[in-house]
């Protein structure tokens, strides 16, 4: 693999990767030319809209009944992607009409919501990359003075078992994996797709109508959500935002979204009263000084805030609050200030509210304005 290009990511130096959409165009390429030459190509390079040219071995390659099909490998660079490692197939034949006509084969996902990068019914095939193979096969097809168009039709044999492992389900992509990429590099941040992610899924519930959702960080917060009948009878969808909470209430804010449920363990949400708005452990760690800020707040000794500050979880803080007759009057006024930095960073026009709660005892508390904000997403009058 002659691709080696790094980027700097905290105290590491990744390697980048190059997309799927890239893959999916070096591909198409050299399928078209092995069809127009009859000659196998060993490797096969474009360039990427970000400029950076990338250049890989053709690692299948056929030839028959005047289609031409070829295969490259998929690299990630240092990124986690469940792509990693594929191989991505390309089948070109002419066509008399010109034009490039570019389909979906086995494993691409059929889009089937509105709101996503193509039209419900067709291939999962974004428009950056649906340019990128568009001018690399008309390219050939011009060197050899084809005066018609070529089909294309790109697959990924493992797609559909890839899909299980990726959100398109929830995003309405179904039977396969999107061809992706917008630059045609992998940036080795998997922060960046997470966000993108997010930002994709709300736009795509956006465009369905919806005007509610819950957030939650991750597992912990679904299965206490599908635990408590109120919450798992609402109406609105739940969405996974994982330790993003500012980006994802400013996704959801852009998408026109006015009613917004937050659910979190308190490990994680006791960051929100600080206004930390993203609650990994890298951005900020603040959670034994807010509770011994507010139980100080709320009338505790030196000695009651000196244990609650040497705590190594929050849940250990509970049964401190708990001896010490603080737990009501702490986690009311924690609530209180989750709820003005929800208010804040929402702004006006937007409801908004939180939930807290822990694996050990359960629910702990929630904001004010949740009582209402449940009601509405079970009547469905939060439009």
């Amino acid at each position: 693999m002659s691709f080696a290009y790094y980027t700097q990511v905290g105290k590491k130096l990744l390697r980048r990767g190059f997309t799927t959409g890239s893959c999916a165009a070096l591909a198409a390429k050299a399928a078209a030319q092995l069809l127009f030459s009859g000659s196998r190509p060993a490797e096969v390079e474009i360039v990427t809209p970000l400029g950076i040219p990338v250049k890989v071995p053709v690692v299948e390659a056929a030839l028959k009944n005047n289609e031409a099909c070829c295969a490259v490998q998929k690299d990630a660079g240092d990124d986690p992607d469940v792509t990693d490692g594929v191989l991505i197939y390309a089948k070109v034949c002419k066509t008399a009409q010109p034009g490039i006509l570019i389909k979906g084969g086995c494993g691409i996902g059929r889009v089937e919501r509105p709101g996503l990068d193509q039209p419900v019914g067709a291939a999962a095939i974004n428009r950056v990359p649906r340019q990128m193979i568009r001018q690399e096969v008309q390219a050939v097809c011009a060197r050899f003075a084809h005066q018609g168009g070529a089909e294309v039709t790109i697959s990924i044999p493992q797609g559909a078992e890839l899909a299980r492992r990726t959100f398109n389900a929830r995003l309405g992509i179904a039977g396969g994996i999107s061809v992706l990429g917008t630059s045609g590099i992998v940036e080795p941040r998997s922060t960046q797709a997470l966000l993108d992610c997010i930002a994709l899924e709300l736009r795509t519930l956006a465009a369905a109508g919806n005007r509610g959702v819950i957030f939650t960080p991750g597992n912990y917060g679904e299965a206490f959500i599908a635990a408590h009948v109120q919450l798992a009878s609402a109406r609105v969808p739940t969405v996974k935002c994982s330790n993003y909470i500012g980006a994802a209430l400013d996704f959801a804010v852009a998408g026109g979204f006015n009613r917004i449920l937050l659910v979190g363990h308190l490990g994680k949400f006791i960051k929100l009263a600080g206004g930390i708005m993203n609650t990994h452990s890298k951005v900020a760690d603040c959670r034994m000084e807010l509770f011994a800020a507010h139980a100080a707040l709320a009338g505790a000794g030196r000695e009651t805030v000196a244990r609650l500050m040497q705590a190594t979880t929050t849940e250990a803080c509970i049964p401190i609050l708990e001896a010490g007759g603080l737990k009501t009057a702490v986690f009311c006024s924690l609530l209180q200030n989750i709820q003005t930095h929800l208010r804040h960073r929402t702004g006006p026009g937007v409801i908004s509210g939180a939930v807290l709660f822990s694996n050990e005892h359960g629910l702990l508390g929630q904001t004010g304005t949740v009582a209402a904000l449940i009601n509405s997403f079970q009547q469905a009058t939060y439009q």
